[in-house]
């Protein structure tokens, strides 16, 4: 059966990797860093794919697992701080929507997570209340006040 979870995971890691990739981006907004991320949870994902209870689920836990190691860098290294200095190129980086990411920024972990994997991964409210662990009306309601304050930070600026 272990052989079978993680075949599962080794495929759904080959199938979604670009997916998995726009997840920890979404978080670290540093090419790199991103790397990193799914390196290290693809990494997670392989060993602990005996703990896959359910293998239709593969791809959300798989998702969850990205989205904690994005957390997990974030926490370590405290570089979420738009402009800093890339200390591997020795370049300034630079964001495309310095707005948006400001605001996002400014959700808390949980209701950005939500709003990332609904709007720029187009899962279905569904699939993000399974990925997370919550009910849905518990994430339509975060979703929705996560949109107020993103709509209130943009007409700050």
């Amino acid at each position: 059966m272990r052989k079978n979870k993680e075949y599962i995971v080794n495929e759904m890691l080959l199938k979604n990797y670009e997916k998995y990739y726009r997840i920890a981006y979404g978080y670290v907004y540093n090419e790199a860093d991103a790397l990193d991320v799914v390196q290290e949870g693809a990494y997670k994902a392989i060993l602990n794919a005996d703990k896959l209870k359910k293998p239709e689920y593969a791809d959300t836990w798989i998702c969850r697992i990205m989205m904690n190691e994005a957390l997990e860098l974030l926490r370590r290294n405290k570089k979420n701080e738009p402009g800093y200095l890339d200390e591997r190129s020795g370049r300034e980086e630079t964001y495309e929507d310095l707005d948006l990411k400001n605001a996002m920024e400014r959700l808390s972990e949980r209701d950005r997570m939500i709003v990332v994997l609904h709007y720029f991964e187009d899962m279905s409210l569904d699939q993000v209340a399974q990925a997370i662990g919550e009910n849905l009306s518990t994430v339509k309601s975060r979703l929705y006040r996560a949109l107020a304050k993103l709509r209130l930070s943009l007409e700050e600026v």
